[in-house]
C-alpha cells in the first residue's frame, strides 16, 4: 500500500495558476501510474489527468486539456498538477491516486490521498 498526501490547494481568482503536489510513501512509488481526480460540490468524482510511471503516457480530461499539466519526479516520489487559466468550474476537492496503469477509470487506482481543496472565484 502506498500513502499519498496532496498539498498546494487554496483560494484563487479566475485566470491565475496553481500547482498541486502529491507525495507518496510506502510501496515502490516509481512503478505506479499516478492520477488526479476531482469532486465538485454535489457532483461525482471525475477524472482530471493521469501519467504512467515513466511519464511516457499522459491523459487529460477534455475540460482541462491545454490548461493543466501532469508531471512527476520519481526521485522525489512526487507527482504534480500544474493548473493554468483556472476557471470557477475548476472548484473542487482534488485527489491524487496511484495504480498499476494510467487510465481514466477510478477503479484502476487502489490508493488515494485525502484531497486538497481548490476554490476559484470569479
Amino acid at each position: 500500500q502506498v500513502q499519498l498526501v496532496e498539498s498546494g490547494g487554496g483560494l484563487v481568482q479566475a485566470g491565475v495558476s496553481l500547482r498541486l503536489s502529491c507525495t507518496a510513501s510506502g510501496r515502490t512509488y516509481s512503478r505506479l501510474a499516478m492520477g488526479w481526480f476531482r469532486q465538485a460540490p454535489g457532483k461525482e468524482r471525475e477524472f482530471v489527468a493521469a501519467t504512467s510511471w515513466a511519464g511516457a503516457t499522459t491523459l487529460y480530461a477534455d475540460s482541462v486539456k491545454g490548461r493543466f499539466t501532469i508531471s512527476r519526479d520519481n526521485a522525489k516520489n512526487t507527482v504534480y498538477l500544474q493548473m493554468n487559466s483556472l476557471k470557477p468550474e475548476d472548484t473542487a476537492i482534488y485527489y491524487c491516486a496511484a495504480g498499476p496503469i494510467a487510465t481514466q477509470e477510478q477503479r484502476n487506482f487502489g490508493s488515494w490521498g485525502q484531497g486538497t481543496q481548490v476554490t476559484v472565484s470569479s
